[in-house]
């Protein structure tokens, strides 16, 4: 199809293209200058000439400026907030206050604050990342965490690549290239972002052989599908979603006795990665120890959802078969950096230290009402001194903080939060004004029932002042 044709420029518009500086007049304006030092000429000048070209189009498009807005000075204001744009970060903080502990849009668990230290001394310095320093020779980096996740565990071995789904990929690949992986259809689960376990099964050379139906697994399914290009059976808890209603699916018993009996490896990907009992929190999910207790060869999980650590995939179980993974090819592709295991080692650490509350998605879970009721109280009487005067309905209800990031998605735990109305703004925009905050730190929360709703369960102690301070601002 030809291109439209681009509107001509009239006479005014022409006069007004006709006043705009050139890029040398720009370059040698004071504030643009002052950049010189600090960055290269040549990332200034695309930053002249953007500003410039944006100018032209509003000019043409017949948008209404006044010749003040073309003049140097301002056209020099334009350039300098364009560079500091490009150069601000953006990776930054947000401050939670949806509830969500583990939401995976703003980088699931938290991390401890003691990994600020361990950060510190293995990024700036050398470590002994592979290096064995009590025989002076060549080690594993698997040794910073692997004894830790066996004794957390009871594993005889495990190894860490980036995330679950490698960790999928990699034990597939080891185990199952080129034969047979049996999966019950109804375990056959999508993860964020579209990624789908059977793709995910297909990328590893396994060939993905359905079980069962949606609802209904019997252990017969299993025993009838298993010939000889059988490799693995697997199984793929549920983390994501729930099925309720006329369904039936084998106990983890049959699954082990099966594997045992046919001599193939019974494998669990088990997702969110739980390290603890935390039933009497009211989050009922199973940890990783069971999983290996029951029998299963091989365990997969999250470093980043309930351990509460960094992204990472553990591949925790059978010493054989783990160190089978070990040695694919594909291992080495995604095995994880020297900081991702400065971080779960120190995470874990806390775990053999019984130091849960050091752990901030954890610590989130284990909140007493008592406590999130003391903390709502105290927000709500600084919050209402900041808005007495801003048209707004504010109220303490109860509510519900969901834990998130793919992990009991029927769970949730009872908290008190805060429910604002106001008279100059929709609860949708005062969403967008929380996020868009000028000059603060973006804050997230939810709607219902047409209200925002503030949960304090995820936002950090220190983070409520500037809470208050942005939604006195988004209130005004």
């Amino acid at each position: 199809m030809p291109e439209k044709a681009k509107p001509a420029a009239g006479a005014d518009q022409t006069a007004l293209l006709r006043q705009l500086p050139s890029v040398d007049e720009l370059l040698l304006r004071p504030r643009v200058v002052a950049f010189a030092d600090s960055i290269e000429r040549s990332f200034l000048v695309e930053m002249v000439r953007g500003v410039l070209a944006q100018l032209r189009r509003e000019i043409v498009s017949g948008e209404p400026l006044e010749e003040t807005q073309l003049a140097a000075q301002v056209i020099e204001l334009r350039v300098v907030r364009s560079v500091e744009q490009a150069l601000a970060l953006s990776l930054r903080g947000v401050i939670n206050a949806s509830g969500v502990i583990l939401h995976t849009n703003l980088g699931r668990a938290p991390l401890l604050a003691a990994i600020l230290d361990e950060f510190r001394q293995t990024a700036t310095q050398y470590s002994n990342l592979e290096y064995d320093v009590a025989v002076g020779a060549r080690g594993k980096r698997d040794v910073h965490t692997s004894r830790l996740i066996e004794r957390l565990t009871g594993a005889e071995s495990a190894i860490v690549v980036n995330n679950c789904a490698a960790a999928v990929l990699v034990t597939l690949a080891a185990l199952a290239r080129g034969g047979e992986v049996i999966v019950s259809r109804g375990e056959l689960i999508e993860i964020g972002d579209g990624f789908r376990i059977p793709e995910i099964m297909e990328q590893s050379g396994a060939v993905l052989r359905e079980v069962g139906t949606t609802n209904r697994t019997r252990i017969a399914d299993y025993e009838n599908a298993i010939n000889e290009k059988t490799c693995v059976i697997l199984r793929v808890h549920p983390s994501n979603f729930t099925v309720s209603g006329f369904t039936e699916k084998p106990e983890v018993a049959e699954l082990i006795a099966l594997g045992q009996r046919t001599r193939l490896p019974v494998v669990e990907d088990l997702g969110s990665g739980c390290l603890v009992d935390l039933s009497p929190v009211g989050i009922s999910e199973p940890t990783a120890r069971e999983s290996v207790e029951a029998g299963f060869s091989l365990v997969l999980f999250s470093g980043d959802k309930m351990l509460g650590g960094p992204q990472a995939g553990i591949i925790a179980g059978k010493k054989e078969l783990v160190q089978k993974v070990r040695r694919h090819p594909l291992f080495r592709a995604l095995r994880v950096d020297k900081l991702t295991i400065a971080a779960l080692e120190a995470t874990l650490r806390a775990y053999l230290r019984g130091a849960w509350n050091e752990i901030p998605a954890l610590r989130m879970m284990q909140m007493s009402m008592e406590e999130i009721s003391a903390r709502t109280d105290g927000f709500y009487k600084v919050l209402w001194a900041k808005v007495a005067g801003a048209d707004a309905e504010v109220e303490i209800a109860d509510g519900r903080s969901l834990v998130g990031g793919g992990s009991t998605p029927a769970q949730s735990l009872p908290t008190k939060v805060i429910r604002i109305a106001s008279a100059r703004h929709s609860a949708t925009d005062l969403e967008v004004r929380l996020r868009l905050t000028t000059g603060g730190t973006p804050v997230v929360a939810r709607i219902e029932d047409d209200r925002l709703l503030i949960d304090l369960r995820t936002v950090f102690p220190e983070q409520e002042l500037a809470l208050a301070e942005a939604l006195a601002g988004a209130l005004r």
